[in-house]
């Protein structure tokens, strides 16, 4: 059964892009994945934080996250070659679907003054990147098990060439951008 999201996507969004950017159809922008991952700072030697941070962004994903290790030690930073970093997932499918849904009806919403997403986090290459302060907006999280609360950036990637494209396609998504200039 595909997502509400992919449903949408299929039915609506797609002809209104190939309307208002007209060139073949495989071309059409579409989703391509979303990266949640979690700078872990101070949580580097504490394991029992960066277990808690793991299995939060595993319950906020709906799918397992991965530590990052650091590939090289950086003496200025305290960090050693094989220590976790940080926490990554790459969603994708019905998956990433399911997430951009609860993201845009749900989560941010709940967000207190929330006055949408900076428009600025396009790259110029059709993906969109922000950030999110805690992770308590999201229903999945107990404020009982959180031992630290944390933010977390979003990388939503898509197959778009350029950011009006990809603006367009996560603007008809629902990700509710901040009113201004672009």
């Amino acid at each position: 059964m595909a997502s509400r999201l992919q449903e949408r996507y299929n039915s609506e969004i797609k002809p209104a892009l190939e309307a208002e950017f007209p060139k073949n159809k495989m071309l059409t922008a579409k989703l391509n994945k979303v990266v949640i991952s979690v700078g872990a700072g101070e949580a580097m030697k504490d394991s029992k934080l960066m277990q808690n941070i793991q299995d939060t962004i595993s319950l906020i994903a709906g799918q397992r996250a991965v530590k990052v290790i650091a590939k090289k030690s950086v003496a200025g930073f305290k960090v050693r070659e094989g220590y976790p970093v940080g926490i990554k997932v790459t969603l994708r499918g019905e998956q990433m679907y399911n997430f951009l849904d609860k993201l845009c009806s749900v989560a941010l919403p709940r967000v207190k003054d929330f006055r949408g997403l900076n428009r600025n986090g396009f790259d110029g290459r059709g993906n969109f990147n922000f950030g999110l302060d805690e992770q308590l907006m999201f229903p999945e999280v107990v404020y009982d098990d959180i031992i630290k609360t944390h933010g977390m950036n979003i990388s939503v990637g898509t197959t778009a060439n350029d950011d009006a494209e990809a603006y367009k396609l996560l603007e008809l998504v629902g990700i509710p951008f901040s009113k201004g200039r672009v």
